[in-house]
């Protein structure tokens, strides 16, 4: 990987690209300090303090703290990751959509983006009114009314098109995915965090403590441990070899090529823990939100907060935590094979190897290859989906002891996979540019 980066700083294309991304990560970062009008910044520090540990303190790591500041951009990039999974469902059930999806070319994708940015104004404006609903209540703004709403929607609505456009340009002009690349910076951004609070484990009272060492060891090595056994299973897949027939057009013999299906042990990435975290923490937000009053008491609604916040917070007890942690594994486990079965069709896949000549040895072709595809996939999901519980489960562990590291399982899935995704392009670039350059000689 550094050897990449060292290549790719020598290179006057790639080393622009570089900059320019670094150029509009800056410009990210310093509007996550950038405060809507109408904020009293005392309240607001008091409000975060008393939130910590709770839905808000979890919104607030992958915003980069921008939530903690109530910035313009507090709502991140999420309504628009919200808006493509939406799209994403719709082109799955409506025909046209999934045709202009297919078939559209490039007149289709951006028809399919002009689609999932309507979309994501529609929900920003839903989330902005959240957000100010929730907080006019406890003395944050200053003068709340509606010109003061008017502006903070407005304030945060701007701030999450502007992060769209800055995706949309490290993308195009960029190193890496611009969305992926922003859910990235946000949740390293709080990295020094977890550095302090390991020193303040380390030293306690003005003395060094042994067992605050140990600790500290134990959590590296934890985090190593858990990072390189995302790169394992992020890396590895499970190769399927496939023959051609040779056949003979004219005097001229084609095929007869050896080739692979390559199936990832974890082929749906971290989607299924996002829509599992998603689907876990929406009912804590509308009680968030419309009906604030009822958090503290012992109703349902309050029972039903409870279990929601607690995915990210330690402070419930200890039946919500386990009833949730159920709920959450099976939701994992559900949309992993969702996310996976809609990705990957195995008789579209059986259909295509049929009508090139092709077959998989020792399995006839057609319903043969289909059910042969779909056993392995079944084997790969299952993995995949045991695997993502695990990283999602082990890191809320931690919640119950004394030591809050800020990091969850979505948090180091996202920082693993989006470094490895900009490393495999670093790479693609460089190739283009030395293939470029031997051509031209």
């Amino acid at each position: 990987m550094f050897k990449t980066i060292k290549n790719a700083l020598k290179t006057p294309d790639v080393r622009k690209r570089l900059l320019y991304t670094l150029v509009l990560i800056i410009i990210f970062r310093f509007g996550c300090f950038i405060t809507v009008p109408g904020v009293d910044t005392i309240a607001l520090g008091e409000q975060m303090q008393s939130a910590t540990g709770s839905l808000t303190g979890l919104i607030n790591t992958i915003s980069g703290g921008a939530f903690a500041n109530l910035s313009v951009f507090s709502m991140t990039i999420t309504p628009y990751i919200t808006a493509s999974i939406v799209i994403q469902l719709l082109g799955m059930i409506i025909p046209s959509l999934e045709k202009l999806m297919k078939e559209g070319g490039e007149t289709g994708k951006q028809k399919i983006n002009k689609y999932t940015k309507i979309v994501t104004l529609i929900l920003s404006l839903i989330e902005g009114l959240g957000i100010y609903i929730s907080y006019s209540s406890s003395g944050v703004f200053i003068n709340p009314g509606f010109l003061t709403g008017a502006i903070v929607v407005l304030s945060l609505i701007t701030g999450t098109a502007i992060l769209m456009w800055l995706g949309e340009q490290i993308t195009s002009k960029g190193i890496g995915n611009g969305i992926s690349m922003i859910i990235f910076v946000g949740i390293i951004s709080r990295l020094p965090r977890g550095i302090v609070t390991l020193w303040n484990l380390i030293v306690q009272n003005g003395s060094i403590s042994t067992v605050g060492i140990v600790t500290s060891l134990a959590i590296i090595v934890g985090a190593i441990v858990l990072v390189a056994g995302v790169v394992f299973v992020q890396q590895a897949e499970r190769r399927v070899p496939v023959q051609y027939a040779k056949k003979v057009v004219g005097r001229k013999m084609y095929g007869g090529q050896n080739t692979h299906i390559p199936l990832k042990l974890a082929m749906a990435g971290v989607m299924p823990v996002i829509f599992a975290s998603s689907f876990m923490t929406f009912p804590a937000m509308m009680i968030q939100i419309f009906a604030s009053d009822k958090i503290g008491g012992t109703g349902f609604l309050a029972g039903l907060y409870q279990f929601s916040i607690a995915t990210s917070s330690s402070q419930v007890a200890w039946g919500y935590s386990l009833a949730n942690a159920i709920v959450y594994l099976l939701l994992i486990v559900g949309f992993t094979f969702f996310y996976t079965y809609a990705t990957f069709n195995p008789a579209e896949v059986a259909t295509n190897i049929k009508q090139n000549g092709g077959f998989i040895p020792g399995i006839r072709a057609g319903k043969p290859t289909t059910d042969y595809l779909k056993s392995i996939l079944g084997k790969l999901t299952w993995f995949g989906a045991i695997f993502l519980s695990l990283i999602a489960i082990l890191p809320m562990l931690m919640r119950f002891s004394s030591v809050d590291i800020s990091f969850g399982g979505t948090s180091i899935l996202i920082i693993v996979g989006v470094a490895l995704e900009t490393v495999q392009q670093l790479e693609s670039q460089l190739v283009m540019r030395h293939y470029k350059g031997f051509l031209e000689k």
